[in-house]
């Protein structure tokens, strides 16, 4: 079991002070989308060690030539203030050392992210659900359907950025909405989970498709939100 240094126990020893507001933004940003590369897909490519539930120690990510610059107190803050709530700090259950994860989007492989499954009837089951994208894939999406990619989990949002409670689970740049209906995916065996910061998660079919019988409408969502042909 590896031990963390003093600084990386929850409640341990803060860390450099933040930069002036706009650089320390720009860091933050940064910071963020560094560790979500990490958490998701790149650990194994960094020689970092990931556990199988996801989580990776602060100071083993900190260790890293490229996290070098960064502080605890940087990894709490980008975590605490992160408006997608993107990841999860706990301190580990037998050393105590703080361990961070993504909470989804991940492509490698993590066999345990807490998801709750969504079950037919339940009061947390939505009857429909929306996918992000671009309309320069709508032609692909109505044809063949939502895919993983090289994701392990299709993401869908409760709604549209800013509608209340979504605070995540599609892109703010996304001029494509595509609606699922939840009930009738259910109805024929396709599993949906939810994660901890409230994104809808899906596997789809066993080729990891949803499929367009599934769908039940498409929006433009800019210049102006208009309906768009399933068909």
């Amino acid at each position: 079991m590896a031990e963390c240094n003093g600084g990386q126990r929850s409640g341990g020893i803060r860390g450099r002070r933040r930069r002036g507001n706009r650089g320390g933004e720009d860091r933050d940003v940064h910071l963020s989308k560094s560790m979500s590369y990490v958490l998701r897909h790149g650990a194994d490519q960094m020689g970092l060690q990931i556990s199988s539930d996801g989580f990776l120690f602060v100071d083993e990510l900190l260790a890293h030539p490229q996290f070098r610059s960064y502080s605890l107190e940087d990894v709490e803050r980008v975590v605490n203030t992160n408006d997608k709530q993107r990841f999860k700090l706990r301190s580990h259950p037998e050393n105590g050392c703080l361990q961070v994860r993504a909470s989804q989007g991940h492509s490698i492989k993590v066999m345990d992210l807490e998801l709750k499954p969504v079950l037919a009837g339940s009061p947390d089951c939505p009857a429909e659900a929306v996918h992000g994208s671009y309309l320069r894939n709508w032609s692909s999406i109505k044809q063949q359907g939502l895919s993983c990619m090289n994701r392990t989990h299709i993401h869908l949002a409760p709604g549209l950025p800013g509608e209340d409670g979504v605070i995540s689970g599609m892109r703010k740049d996304c001029d494509l909405a595509v609606y699922v209906d939840i009930l009738k995916a259910l109805a024929d065996g396709i599993e949906f989970f939810w994660s901890e910061n409230g994104v809808l998660l899906t596997t789809g079919n066993a080729e990891g498709m949803l499929l367009p019988k599934y769908f039940c409408r498409a929006l433009r969502l800019k210049p102006t939100r208009s309906l768009l042909p399933l068909l």
